[in-house]
């Protein structure tokens, strides 16, 4: 069988991205979205989301380049005076591998996010992490054990089949196959823990840049079980997303997902067809 779920990350990082969210949920194809609970918009994504019921939340552990939940004086070694986390995932890797302090105030951040999740009354659908930072084993980890707690029972794993990809055009380079193999590590850390996956992901190759036509081809070359694709919609590129990714074309990942011709529902609907068990 082949199941297919559209997700977007960065919910609550911007209103711009928010409304569309909201608009790709209500009059497209999205299914899911991921929350950044410390994001300058996350109130206002919470407000839209308490009123899409069949919207499925989950949350976007931000651990890298965003702001974190904790105050600075609870979490020194990890965020700067502004309460940022940096961008450098090399030195952070490090850090939370071999650095017994850091990876205490990590926990308890960790702890907090999902804390400040569960205050919004949404249901947990899921958890995953900016700029899939848990796929480091400490983050998977902690993210998992925490997790639990709160109800989590479904991570993404970020798995981007190389040979689906070069189906589509994109050849697979020793890198992405290298972070394919990878994501086996994350997969068993969750399963251990009884916790469900998506067998794969779509969104790492094409981040940003998820148009119609590359949805289109992609959905027509899933491979069976189930596939997530992951969106960054936004109505418009306001300053904080020219900021911070600079080279996305969010109207256009929205476009895709709005579907407003119907090919994307058409693929999906003879995709499950052709899955079906006579």
């Amino acid at each position: 069988m082949k199941q297919v779920v559209f997700s977007a990350d960065d919910f609550g990082l911007s209103e711009s991205v928010n409304e569309a969210v909201e608009r790709a949920h209500r009059e497209g194809i999205l299914n899911a979205a991921s929350l950044m609970v410390a994001a300058p918009a996350a109130d206002d994504a919470v407000r839209r989301a308490r009123a899409l019921p069949d919207l499925k939340v989950g949350l976007h552990l931000v651990v890298i380049e965003g702001p974190a939940m904790l105050p600075p004086a609870a979490i020194p070694d990890l965020v700067d005076a502004a309460g940022q986390f940096p961008s450098d995932q090399l030195r952070l890797g490090i850090n939370y591998f071999v650095r017994p302090r850091i990876r205490r105030q990590l926990a308890a951040e960790i702890r907090a996010q999902f804390t400040a999740f569960a205050a919004t009354g949404l249901t947990l659908d899921h958890a995953n992490a900016h700029k899939h930072m848990h796929l480091h084993p400490t983050v998977g980890r902690l993210m998992i054990e925490i997790g639990r707690a709160f109800g989590l029972g479904r991570v993404r794993v970020p798995a981007e089949p190389p040979d689906v990809l070069a189906r589509c055009g994109t050849p697979a380079g020793f890198a992405d196959r290298l972070l394919h193999a990878w994501t086996a590590l994350l997969r068993h850390q969750a399963r251990a823990a009884g916790m469900a996956t998506n067998d794969h992901c779509f969104g790492l190759a094409w981040s940003g840049h998820m148009t119609e036509v590359r949805l289109l081809r992609l959905v027509t070359a899933l491979p069976d079980g189930c596939s997530e694709i992951y969106f960054h919609p936004a109505v418009q590129q306001d300053a904080l997303l020219c900021r911070l990714m600079p080279d996305y074309d969010h109207e256009a990942e929205l476009e895709a997902l709005l579907d407003r011709d119907g090919r994307i529902r058409q693929a999906v609907a003879v995709m499950a067809g052709a899955g079906r068990t006579p």
